[in-house]
């Protein structure tokens, strides 16, 4: 016998927090959407697995990144593609599970098949919800939980046979195989069942970010791809190690969640340019800002302002984790940082990339430090930004991803009819009750 065919690394790319909407935005024959759609339209050509809208929900200094609203962003996106997946970043503590199912429900529709949640627990925002205090992680995690038994309950409301064909292009419903969920936990009570059909995937492919403990117990018990911050190699072994253990206890599948980072590169045609890019993209650094941003990937309670730049900072300085109430993994990535003995300016640097991984070199050498990755297992679904920059796009689409594929690491079409084809996951539990 042949050896098993190993999943090939699945490639996203992002599609929102472009600052070409607010010139949009002032044009009024423009959409916002214009430069999403020339994305979309690029990546799906390229053969990318996925489009990845992320969110945010205050105004200020985080940039455009917060400009559209994710669910409503990827649906437009829909209807000018037809194979690529649609990933919404949406959170669960300011939205309801009845509203959540029925969202993603429709988009999977209107996508013939498409649509995945990124479900995360919000780091910002309470002011814009009525609340007063952002709500502790571990809260925050406990409302996750239920949403996602919610939302999964909701989607599986509908049993095989509710909806078959008439025969003449219509469909008859069963009834009895449209069941009531009746949940009832802490946070909310949810009779069901679900008010629109079955849906393409039966459930829309589900990702989640979040690295503290709790985001890790959330991860290994719901996810099927965890969206993660893994600056290092050890970083990614640690990590996947423990999340796919506690998944294996669970009862997940094999190989269960997925493992997918975001790649922050620098690309040069030559070592020296390379060399040349890092060392003027460093000396570009604002250290005014700097500290206020490093401050914020510490837990947003550290004052950096009058710490020398090439020292490290005191120890005494750095948060107990456990006291954050925002960002524990970031807060862990850099307190980790801080520890192995950086400096302020290193350390403010290295929060240009927040806490995700980073590679500078030839498409050769970021083949290189790819391949590393996904050879030792920590490595499934791989963001890969720069689309919308010309230069970026020349190395990635003639330079990384065709190295990629000549070593066989990425795939060269799509696989199947929805994004969960697509990925190769493992088929969905059964119907509960079936």
């Amino acid at each position: 016998m042949g050896a098993t065919r190993r999943r090939p690394l699945k490639t996203v790319t992002g599609v929102s927090g472009s600052p070409d909407v607010y010139g949009a935005a002032l044009n009024p024959g423009k959409s916002t959407l214009a430069s999403a759609i020339d994305i979309a339209k690029l990546a799906e050509a390229n053969k990318f697995d996925a489009l990845f809208a992320a969110d945010l929900l205050t105004f200020g200094n985080q940039g455009a990144i917060g400009a559209q609203e994710p669910l409503i962003f990827v649906s437009a996106l829909s209807s000018v593609t037809t194979h690529v997946g649609l990933i919404a970043t949406v959170t669960t503590t300011f939205h309801h599970p009845f509203n959540l199912a029925r969202l993603f429900g429709t988009l999977d529709h209107v996508s013939n098949g498409r649509a995945a949640w990124n479900a995360v627990t919000s780091s910002v925002g309470e002011e814009n919800y009525g609340d007063q205090d952002l709500p502790s992680p571990e809260e925050r995690y406990a409302r996750a939980a239920e949403s996602l038994e919610v939302v999964n309950a909701l989607f599986d409301s509908w049993h095989p046979g509710a909806l078959t064909s008439d025969g003449n292009g219509g469909a008859t419903l069963n009834a009895d195989l449209v069941r009531p969920i009746d949940y009832a936990g802490e946070h909310f009570t949810v009779r069901g069942p679900l008010n629109i059909p079955p849906l393409p995937q039966r459930r829309p492919v589900q990702f989640q970010a979040g690295q503290s403990e709790a985001g890790i117990e959330l991860g290994a018990r719901f996810a099927e791809v965890v969206f993660t911050s893994l600056p290092t190699l050890d970083d990614a072994i640690t990590y996947t190690k423990k999340i796919r253990t506690r998944a294996t206890e669970l009862g997940r599948a094999d190989g269960l969640p997925l493992i997918m980072s975001s790649f922050h590169a620098t690309y040069g045609s030559s070592e020296a340019e390379v060399r040349r890019l890092v060392r003027e993209r460093d000396e570009a650094t604002d250290f005014v800002a700097g500290r206020s941003a490093l401050a914020d990937m510490l837990g947003g309670g550290v004052d950096l302002s009058d710490l020398p730049l090439d020292k490290p900072i005191p120890e005494h300085l750095l948060p107990d984790v456990n006291s954050v109430h925002r960002r524990r993994g970031r807060v862990e990535i850099f307190s980790g940082f801080a520890r192995s003995g950086k400096t302020l300016r290193e350390l403010i640097i290295a929060a240009k990339d927040t806490g995700h991984w980073a590679a500078a070199g030839t498409p050769e050498q970021l083949a290189d430090a790819i391949a590393e990755r996904y050879d030792a297992g920590v490595l499934d679904v791989i963001s890969l930004g720069g689309l919308a920059d010309p230069r970026t796009r020349d190395f990635l689409l003639n330079g990384l991803l065709p190295e990629l594929r000549r070593r066989n690491i990425v795939g060269t079409d799509y696989v199947g009819n929805t994004f969960r084809a697509n990925l190769e996951l493992p088929p969905l539990p059964p119907h509960a009750g079936a």
